[in-house]
């Protein structure tokens, strides 16, 4: 793995769980991406234009791309033309109420879910604690929205917003005029939002806001630091994506930004708000974008050339490149990980899995290691899961989120 660094210090925690990216809501989007979507969707506004030179770098760039496809553009050959796209894609991110826990479960009965799929946000929840996984996915307990990661879906909306505009007015100041409106949308389709500040009197409550939106302006800056959007034509933004394995395990998730390279090459770019972590903790950033490059792998039957970080608080870029070996790797931890749900979804046995990241878990309240009893488990013991979701597509689904 490689990182590059620029600009200055970040605004937001480093690499752990507390300073997630997204809200709680982004993390659901993963999940139940598909299920809330748009119905017929079948690919991203393809862009036209120029991408990196062998979607290498953060800024060279050669040729042009057609993310929708061209006969005669190679790139496009391999990006569109080895699995269609399927129907339903994602919602809208910010469109998932907080407590809404989707974990790609489905419902038996209360509210109650038992899990169908896997997401990366879902699957380390399982690494890190599996009755954390239980307490967000089958009981789907609700949690309080969070200033760094609401500020992360922010900055995700207008980084994803601002290429919608031609490649030559994409500029810092431009993104930032984009805040106030993606924040105002947030706010209506996100009410508990309202929540962020309240425990402030309205004086506090304000300046806290006006920090917050300004420390959102900054990461977005910052970005322009990394890349340069004019020399950008993204092939799919906020994409969701979805397949399920020969096993009958269904994966999907959401990937920020797709560059395909004239030559065909895919990288896959995610963006972070917080801080790149220290290496001893970058496996949960490096196991989410294997994640994303073995669903594509396993969709479009091409490796990602380039998995790419932008970790905007900090100002670094951190870049691996995949083999196949890797993802297969990942492939059978995933399996392995599914094995270990289902078998504690039948048995009701969820046991805690103490860390120093429990001091940021909105469910101490109810978890033993704390003192506090889990709610009552609301599924059937032994209940038969099945290995396949009856409707899910054989081939998997890729679409705009």
């Amino acid at each position: 793995m490689e990182t590059s660094a620029a600009g200055g210090a970040g605004t937001e925690g480093g690499g752990g769980a507390a300073g997630g990216e997204r809200t709680a809501a982004a993390r659901d989007a993963d999940d139940m991406a598909g299920a809330a979507g748009k119905p017929g969707a079948a690919a991203s506004e393809a862009g036209q234009g120029r991408v990196p030179a062998g979607v290498g770098g953060t800024g060279d760039v050669s040729g042009s791309a057609q993310g929708s496809g061209s006969a005669q553009d190679p790139a496009a050959q391999v990006w569109q033309g080895a699995v269609p796209a399927q129907g339903g894609a994602a919602g809208e991110r910010e469109g998932a109420a907080e407590g809404r826990r989707g974990g790609g479960g489905g419902r038996r009965g209360g509210g109650a879910a038992w899990p169908t799929s896997l997401s990366p946000s879902r699957a380390s929840d399982f690494m890190q604690c599996p009755l954390l996984y239980r307490f967000r996915v089958i009981d789907r307990l609700p949690e309080k929205p969070s200033a760094a990661a609401t500020r992360g879906t922010l900055v995700h909306a207008v980084l994803e917003r601002l290429f919608d505009a031609p490649a030559g007015q994409r500029t810092a100041l431009r993104a930032k005029s984009l805040i106030p409106g993606q924040w105002e949308r947030l706010r209506q389709a996100r009410p508990e939002l309202a929540e962020l500040f309240a425990d402030a009197d309205e004086e506090e409550a304000g300046a806290g806001m006006a920090r917050w939106l300004a420390q959102a302006e900054e990461l977005v800056e910052r970005w322009f630091t990394l890349e340069d959007p004019t020399r950008l034509e993204p092939a799919e933004r906020e994409m969701f994506v979805e397949t399920q394995l020969e096993s009958g395990l269904r994966l999907r998730g959401i990937i920020d930004r797709v560059d395909v390279a004239p030559t065909g090459e895919v990288r896959i770019v995610d963006y972070k708000t917080g801080k790149a972590p220290r290496p001893e903790y970058a496996q949960g950033a490096h196991f989410q974008m294997s994640f994303y490059a073995l669903v594509v792998w396993r969709l479009k039957g091409v490796i990602p050339r380039r998995l790419q970080l932008v970790y905007l608080g900090s100002g670094d870029v951190v870049t691996y490149d995949p083999v196949a070996s890797d993802l297969e790797a990942v492939e059978r931890k995933l399996h392995a990980l599914w094995e270990a749900i289902r078998l504690a979804t039948e048995t009701g046995d969820w046991r805690p899995r103490p860390s120093k990241l429990c001091g940021w878990c909105d469910h101490q309240a109810v978890c033993p290691e704390f003192g506090g009893t889990p709610p009552p488990y609301p599924l059937p013991l032994a209940l038969p899961l099945g290995a396949a979701d009856p409707d899910a597509s054989p081939q998997g689904t890729m679409g705009p989120h």
